[in-house]
């Protein structure tokens, strides 16, 4: 018994400690306009993305209070982290044709198969859950738009 008491002695001193920790915030520039306007994104998309999307997928995430818990915050600095690297509406122009078209077809799989926005998100977030008719907004743009880059790249492989 003496040994348990300790133990979780030791676990809430370093539990503690810990909360002196905290990962650098993802908070930079985050223009959406260039991805908006080079898309014609109508407004609702504009919202679904704003809503939905750039917590992770932008270089400036809206964090919630529970961000300032460790380990909660190194949990959802790794969730942001690995949702920049697969996309990043923030550098949306750094990206080349190809990979914008393929950008656009992940959007189209992940959107349709129900993976985004994860579970662990629109727990918290019920404003980011997407109605049909948003999941059909959001993927009639990002098909448009991928088949219009296909199309220029099909056109400069002729030059």
């Amino acid at each position: 018994m003496k040994k348990l008491r300790k133990t979780v002695f030791c676990l809430i001193i370093l539990l503690l400690l810990l909360q002196f920790y905290s990962p650098e915030k993802n908070i930079g520039e985050s223009n959406l306009n260039v991805l908006f306007s080079e898309t014609n994104a109508p407004e609702s998309v504009q919202i679904i993305i704003k809503t939905s999307c750039t917590d992770c997928h932008s270089n400036l995430t809206t964090y919630p209070w529970y961000n300032n818990i460790t380990p909660l915050n190194i949990w959802l600095n790794d969730h942001i982290e690995e949702g920049k690297s697969h996309l990043n509406f923030s550098v949306w122009n750094d990206y080349s044709l190809k990979r914008k078209a393929h950008k656009l077809e992940e959007i189209i799989e992940e959107v349709q198969e129900g993976e985004m926005p994860l579970n662990s998100y629109t727990w918290i977030h019920k404003d980011a859950i997407l109605t049909a008719d948003e999941l059909s907004s959001l993927v009639s743009w990002a098909k448009s738009n991928q088949m219009k880059y296909e199309l220029i790249m099909g056109f400069e492989d002729h030059d």
